[in-house]
């Protein structure tokens, strides 16, 4: 399979999204990271804002891009050397972050509590942004079962689904998230394993299932313009129609608008941000292959940059945002940075 530049492009951006999400937790009101200061003026808000667009979307657009790419590694690689590969890729990360990066960022709740660290470090165990990998093992490992025992994948006709087959998936995601959160309420957190949003997983797997279908029917080059246009479009009509119905009502009436609205907005800004960088950035450079060559290794080793970087800020007396502004301007480049250094120790590259 072919490099497709804008593809790649995608990955950085979204990488990078990753990043100011979680600096946007650091200094926003949501205390759901390693190191936190809560927001004493109002430009939090502007902070948690951004967390809450970003939650709608951009992990299930992860999950779509995963599964693009797995049949075309499954087929080359066949079915044992794709497992195996897929353990090394993500398996080692995965341990490699619970067992020796996890103490370097968890170090400062630590020292406010009173036990003994062994006992802390075991009540502590959880897989941290890693949850992704956790759960994509598992997406790739039932996609493997199902290759195996499943029949072999004919050729399919190339072509974008139309306008009635996406809203049909749309009203199908927001139905499914909104039956699924009656269950699984939203700020569940699951320990150990580690799931932050669990409410959100009939679009992780729905996307992912997606990614694999879009590979083998060409979706991705077939989107027109139009869709992207209406792709934006539709994400910024909900977000005005329903995010103030989600805001202004509670129970089960809040629920549902909150359901679709994350189902067209991330629906939407997907066809969007596919078609606009297919059409606008599908090229590389050396630069953009540097960005794109390190986007996995920084999306596993950022946590450790931004809370160094947090606590070396600790004693800035600022407003949020600009707390936000200094600390990100600062993380991006450190993060890609370290991200080449790691990938420059001897074998580091067969995994990252």
């Amino acid at each position: 399979m072919k490099r497709l530049a804008y593809v790649d492009n995608l990955r950085v951006a979204l990488t990078v999204l990753v990043v100011l999400h979680h600096v946007a937790v650091t200094y926003g009101n949501i205390p759901v990271w390693y190191y936190v200061e809560t927001a004493q003026d109002p430009s939090g808000l502007a902070l948690d804002v951004l967390v809450m667009f970003d939650q709608a979307f951009f992990m299930g657009f992860f999950f779509l891009l995963s599964g693009f790419f797995t049949p075309g590694s499954y087929d080359r690689k066949g079915g044992r050397p794709f497992l195996r590969d897929r353990l090394v890729r993500l398996g080692i990360p995965l341990l490699v972050f619970l067992l020796l990066l996890r103490p370097l960022v968890t170090f400062g709740i630590y020292r406010e509590m009173d036990l003994p660290y062994w006992q802390f470090y075991l009540a502590s165990w959880d897989p941290g942004p890693m949850w992704f990998v956790e759960v994509l093992l598992v997406f790739v490992a039932v996609y493997a079962l199902v290759r195996r025992y499943g029949r072999t994948p004919r050729p399919v006709p190339q072509g974008a689904p139309g306008l009635a087959a996406i809203a049909g998936y749309t009203l199908a995601l927001a139905a499914a998230t909104f039956l699924w959160r009656l269950v699984v309420p939203t700020g569940l957190y699951v320990p150990v394993l580690g799931l932050p949003t669990p409410s959100h997983l009939p679009q992780y797997v729905s996307m992912f299932v997606l990614g694999v279908l879009a590979f083998r029917h060409g979706w991705f080059d077939a989107l027109s313009r139009r869709a992207g246009r209406l792709g934006f479009a539709a994400a910024a009509a909900c977000s005005l129609v329903l995010l103030p119905v989600r805001f202004a009502t509670q129970g089960m009436p809040s629920e549902l608008a909150a359901a679709t609205w994350e189902a067209v907005f991330a629906v939407g800004i997907t066809i969007g941000l596919l078609v606009t960088f297919r059409e606008r950035f599908n090229r590389q450079g050396p630069r953009g292959r540097f960005l794109s060559d390190q986007a996995y290794t920084v999306y596993f080793i950022h946590p450790v940059v931004l809370v160094g970087l947090s606590y070396a800020f600790s004693g800035l007396h600022a407003a949020a945002i600009v707390k936000f502004a200094v600390v990100a301007v600062l993380a991006l480049p450190l993060c890609w940075g370290l991200a080449y250094l790691v990938r420059s120790l001897p074998g580091a590259k067969r995994v990252l």
